[in-house]
């Protein structure tokens, strides 16, 4: 007989939508994610009210992890003197909230327990990304996935290795504790090298290393761009054709 928390409902009872994701790993994943996510805002709110002008550079730290991502949002934090530690707990404070908000969603959107057809553009870049670097991923397990997630190439962020993690079969506990301790390791390793790139050039500008480092990732944007403009051959396109074959795959078992 299963556990009493798993029985059914009573006849003629119906279980709320909230209580049926919040007795799932991942609905527990999201509220925490969500909660992380709004004491980080809650932060940036009352630092505006209490010292505007150090919490502004905080607060732009913040913002360009998420939008250009952790290179540009660092080198920014390094050139405007916030503390090596505060940078690496705000960085890794900021990454764990977007595992825990978007790789539930996706999750839980995967296996139609929510509507996420609002972020239905942007979850599929993100499977897309996943599933090309899911391959290489696979020869070489949890390792893999960890370099996947240390390395600073293009998509190799925490939340597309979350997502490689869940289409490889992982268990949520191995997937996500992979993730966020190669992310970790990460963000040291940045704020100890843009740290280091700081000390040579800011006799030359204070905000030397900010725009380097911008500089950087504006090259590997075009570059990018233009490998993706160039025509495709044979091989790529019949490698692009196995590859939608694996993407219409049905998802891997329950994590």
């Amino acid at each position: 007989m299963p556990p009493s928390h798993r029985m059914p409902p009573p006849s003629g009872t119906r279980t709320p939508g909230w209580r049926l994701l919040i007795d799932r790993t991942e609905g527990r994943l999201l509220a925490l994610g969500l909660v992380l996510t709004l004491g980080i805002a809650a932060s940036v709110g009352i630092g505006l009210m209490l010292a505007p002008v150090e919490t502004l550079d905080y607060a732009a730290v913040i913002g360009l992890n998420l939008v250009i991502g952790r290179g540009a949002g660092m080198s920014l934090g390094v050139a405007s003197g916030i503390a090596p530690l505060e940078l690496v707990l705000l960085n890794l404070a900021v990454e764990a909230a977007q595992v825990l908000v978007i790789y539930p969603l996706f999750v839980l959107g995967w296996r139609e327990l929510i509507d996420t057809r609002r972020l239905a553009t942007h979850l599929a870049k993100l499977r897309g990304a996943a599933e090309a670097g899911r391959g290489s991923v696979r020869r070489f397990g949890i390792a893999g996935l960890f370099v996947f997630v240390f390395l600073p190439f293009w998509m190799t962020g925490p939340v597309v290795g979350a997502i490689i993690g869940f289409l490889l079969g992982l268990r949520t506990a191995v997937n996500l504790a992979t993730v966020l301790t190669a992310t970790a390791l990460a963000i040291v390793v940045y704020a100890w090298l843009f740290e280091t790139i700081d000390a040579w050039t800011s006799a030359v500008h204070p905000y030397a290393v900010f725009v380097i480092i911008l500089a950087l990732l504006a090259l590997a944007w075009i570059v990018r761009r233009q490998v993706r403009r160039m025509p495709a051959t044979p091989a790529t396109r019949l490698a692009a054709d196995a590859h939608a074959g694996t993407a219409a795959g049905e998802p891997p078992g329950r994590t």
